[in-house]
């Protein structure tokens, strides 16, 4: 909770810190880099940083958790900082380097505001940053402590099992243990961070759904390749697709991800769209290793069905649980070939499909696809508390959500 002192000066000047907080974002991260070029190295991902994703991403965090401090000082947005502090631990993220972070971040502050940052405007926000990291630091300790690793052995070498093809431009990475440590289990949902080590020396990390349940001796990840439409393309699902194949090692993080499978026993519906499929694909994989018995509804939307990424592997999942529906849309219109409970042409519209009473709902996809469902879930009753979704890259959806 803010001081009283501080409380009436952050609320004075957040206005004028909500306008520039990009801008700051933006010079903290050229000024960090500069100072600091090690943490380029397998610890930011340079792609999100020429996107302006990662900045945005900062920026937003900033804005919700200093409002909410002044709006409801008696509870944190838990939501953002579990969100946050996960990724923070698929990265090996360690307590000092937020004193790197506070350091060019109040640098930062003071060039964009210039003399708006007298004594107690900087002291007062102050407090804001170091509510926020020791709030953070925190939960990543938790996170290190429940897997029994400190932040710098979150990391181990895989091999390359298999590649599979699953469409045209995605590709699933059959990973095997090299050494005889225990696998760590995975949660159903969640995620690794790759570190892709590339041509220029410079490892990029990129984090990917695990698309199986573990046997103690394999990982599933599926990558999509990214075409930058305009920009660059992405770097390291470029990498992954066109340079590693079977025998090559490649480091990989523990799992960590939030959105994880209620384990309530309510039904269950996935909305997906894309490789948005990826978590969901992990999850019913989970539920058919349990014998689950759970009424399962996934609710799909591609491009074609030749576009569907783990279409067969999540058909033929399904069909391993009994009470389970499949509904696809397809943008091109054609009907497609697979067993589905409903198949549609155009965008997903949840108007004519009959929802479980009393489900838990995941959503995965493009942000304007998680904007629209979630809103139609919520024109259709369903509670916010009700409804999770897991977003690809720096989340730009929290301030939304919160």
């Amino acid at each position: 909770m803010l001081s009283k002192t501080a409380r009436p000066v952050v609320e004075a000047t957040l206005p004028v810190v909500g306008e520039n907080i990009h801008e700051i974002a933006n010079r903290f991260y050229a000024h960090m880099f500069a100072a600091h070029p090690e943490l380029r190295d397998g610890v930011f991902n340079r792609g999100n940083q020429a996107e302006g994703s990662q900045p945005k991403s900062l920026a937003g965090s900033v804005a919700v958790f200093a409002s909410a401090l002044v709006n409801h000082p008696e509870r944190l947005p838990e939501r953002l900082l579990t969100r946050v502090a996960h990724k923070h631990a698929s990265l090996g993220i360690r307590p000092e380097q937020y004193r790197i972070v506070h350091e060019n971040l109040f640098w930062a502050i003071a060039d964009v505001l210039g003399d708006a940052v007298t004594p107690e405007v900087a002291a007062a926000w102050d407090e804001v940053y170091w509510l926020m990291a020791y709030a953070l630091i925190n939960q990543e300790r938790g996170l290190y402590s429940a897997r029994g690793v400190a932040p710098e052995r979150v990391w181990r070498p895989w091999r390359v099992a298999e590649k599979v093809r699953e469409t045209d431009d995605v590709v699933t990475f059959v990973m095997r243990r090299i050494d005889d440590r225990i696998v760590k289990t995975s949660l159903p949902g969640q995620y690794v961070t790759v570190q892709a080590p590339m041509p220029d020396g410079v490892r990029q990390p990129r984090q990917y759904s695990l698309t199986r349940a573990d046997d103690g001796e394999h990982r599933y990840f599926s990558v999509k390749r990214v075409h930058g439409g305009g920009k660059p393309d992405g770097e390291v699902s470029n990498f992954l697709h066109d340079r590693v194949g079977p025998g090559d090692e490649l480091t990989m993080s523990l799992p960590y991800g939030d959105v994880v499978l209620d384990d309530s026993g309510r039904p269950v519906v996935f909305a997906s769209a894309g490789i948005g499929v990826t978590p969901m694909a992990g999850m019913i994989s989970h539920l058919v290793t349990a014998g689950s018995h759970l009424p399962v509804m996934l609710l799909h939307a591609d491009a074609s069905e030749s576009s569907f990424p783990l279409r067969r592997q999540i058909v033929d999942d399904l069909a391993h649980l009994p009470k389970s529906e499949l509904h696809v849309w397809y943008a091109d219109g054609r009907t497609g070939t697979l067993a589905t409970t409903a198949t549609n042409a155009g965008m997903m519209d949840l108007a004519d499909v009959t929802l479980p009473e009393n489900a838990v709902y995941y959503l995965c996809g493009p942000l304007p696809f998680l904007k629209n469902i979630r809103a139609g879930l919520l024109d259709r009753g369903v509670q916010p508390r009700d409804i999770q979704y897991e977003m690809f890259g720096p989340d730009l959806w929290q301030a939304d959500t919160e």
